[in-house]
Formats: structure tokens, C-alpha cells, sequence
């Protein structure tokens, strides 16, 4: 995706007093933009490399998926669950 003119597809915020917030990532392909994962809500089934602590909170600190430059398609292709998920929520409601 390097010089691909899809300046919408990756942000770095260097300034950042957690950058970079994971480990494992490149700093030159270290992507921003999903700061808060949007495949977060979608629990186990975020694909990522996430555990649930003791206190049964999710934990993401080991998953570096949606920092990777390389992965920004594949998280926007995964929008409809989480629309089919926020249906599912207001259902209940």
C-alpha cells in the first residue's frame, strides 16, 4: 500500500505519548488510524491476538493487527459484522 495515493488509509500520530502503543510493528508502517479497534465489540470473533484476563476483560495489548499498514482493507471489510451486530443490540433493545 506504499505510495498507493491512500493517504485516507494511514495516519501515525509520532507525537503520541504512547507511540507506538504495540510491539512487533515496523515505526514507518506503525498505523494510527484504528487507534481503538473497531473489531473490538465483535469479542472472540475479532480475529486478532487478543486474552481475557482474570477479571474477564478483553485484552489487546498482544495484537498489533489493525497498526499494521497492510491491514486496512481487511478491517473495513469486516464493517457489515459489526453493522449486523449493532442491529442485533438495538433487536433487544
Amino acid at each position: 500500500m506504499k505510495g498507493s495515493n491512500r493517504n485516507y488509509a494511514f495516519f501515525q500520530h509520532k507525537n503520541c505519548e504512547f507511540f507506538p502503543c504495540h510491539k512487533g510493528v515496523p515505526e514507518e508502517d506503525f498505523n494510527c488510524l484504528f487507534c481503538y479497534c473497531p473489531l473490538y465489540a465483535l469479542g472472540e470473533n475479532c480475529g486478532g491476538g487478543f486474552i481475557y484476563r482474570e477479571n474477564g476483560v478483553k485484552s489487546c495489548e498482544n495484537c498489533s493487527f489493525p497498526h499494521r499498514r497492510e491491514n486496512y482493507d481487511k478491517l473495513i471489510a469486516r464493517f457489515s459484522e459489526l453493522a449486523e451486530l449493532a442491529a442485533r443490540e438495538r433487536k433487544k433493545d
